[in-house]
């Protein structure tokens, strides 16, 4: 059974930091590249990162860069997003999700992507 799985999500204040991990079962992840995105309440789902399966390449919203980093452990079969100096606008659910054919013009894209997780809650608040 092909699944992604988040996890890593908590309450955390302004300044702080999270490591979000996205766990694949019944595929190698390495083949795939994995993106990460977000949706807020009452807002759109929007692409937060991307990391592709070769190079690998890297991608990022402009409101992330610098902040968040994207990695994968292929022995572990995950792909990690660590976020520092998270703000309150970053609380989201962040969810990951997995193509085999990214066209890196279009990485924001949801519509790429075949795999999705179920999502993580981060909240970002004092």
């Amino acid at each position: 059974q092909v699944q992604l799985v988040e996890s890593g999500g908590d309450l955390v204040q302004p300044g702080g930091s999270l490591r979000l991990s996205c766990a694949a079962s019944g595929f190698t992840l390495d083949d795939y590249a994995t993106g990460w995105f977000r949706q807020a309440p009452g807002k759109e789902r929007e692409a937060v990162s991307c990391i592709s399966s070769s190079d690998p390449s890297t991608y990022y919203e402009d409101s992330v860069k610098g902040r968040f980093t994207i990695s994968r452990d292929n022995a572990k079969n995950t792909v990690y997003l660590q976020m520092n100096s998270l703000k309150p606008e970053d609380t989201a659910v962040y969810f990951c999700a997995a193509t085999l054919d990214l066209d890196g013009i279009r990485w924001h894209s949801e519509y790429q992507y075949d795999y999705w997780g179920q999502g993580t809650q981060v909240t970002v608040s004092s």
